[in-house]
């Protein structure tokens, strides 16, 4: 038996610590779930006017003016095989800084500056990026960015000062229609049952492999 001491002590710390990072997964789902709930209603309720400190998962309404003079473009993505990016325009508001807007996917071969018919827009807050070690560089000289940064992008659009955070638009997702909008608040994803299920089974194959090779060494 005393040769199966070391095995087992070190069997029951690997196990112990298996089945807590499970419960820690089941528990993080939960929390997880909570949060899609809230953000399902948040939206249901209609948008509120800004406020000075926004949200997360909260729709809002901004109004102002649209700066067409001075957009940009961001990231790079390809939809119904038509490579594009997003569209930013700055909206200024009176008294207040510019916010840059997200009005969603343009394809490549769209003529632009586009026409706004309204200077009111309904979205959600998206927080500043920073720019990582393998983030694309932002092809300034063509007003393309790829790190969503509103400082460096308002200063590259020629903007005075402009809010910490991007509006992404919200509407309706017309085939053929550009810009294409975000249609719904962003969701993380919900796989931490998965993650719980995987820290158990690792859990049970250890045990089996202890119990192997605890059968086999008391046979020797």
């Amino acid at each position: 038996m005393r040769k199966l001491l070391v095995p087992l002590v070190s069997t029951i710390v690997m196990l112990a610590i298996l089945i807590s990072l499970g419960i820690w997964q089941l528990e993080r789902r939960a929390w997880k779930a909570g949060l899609l709930a809230q953000i399902d209603t948040a939206e249901q309720l209609p948008a509120i006017a800004l406020p000075d400190v926004p949200g997360s998962f909260q729709k809002v309404r901004l109004e102002g003016h649209w700066r067409t003079d001075s957009e940009g473009l961001y990231a790079f993505e390809v939809r119904d095989q038509l490579p594009g990016a997003h569209l930013i325009v700055p909206l200024e508001r009176a008294g207040q800084p510019t916010v840059l807007v997200d009005l969603g996917f343009v394809p490549d071969r769209m003529a632009r500056p586009i026409a706004l018919a309204t200077a009111s827009v309904e979205g959600f807050i998206r927080p500043a990026e920073q720019a990582g070690m393998f983030s694309s560089g932002d092809d300034v000289a063509n007003r393309h960015f790829y790190t969503l940064d509103p400082a460096r992008i308002g200063k590259a659009l020629g903007l005075g000062e402009v809010a910490p955070y991007t509006l992404i638009a919200l509407g309706p997702v017309v085939r053929g229609q550009y810009p294409e909008p975000a249609h719904a608040l962003p969701r993380p994803p919900n796989d931490h049952l998965n993650y719980a299920l995987t820290w158990f089974g690792f859990a049970l194959t250890l045990s089996v492999i202890f119990v192997l090779y605890a059968r086999k060494a008391l046979r020797a």
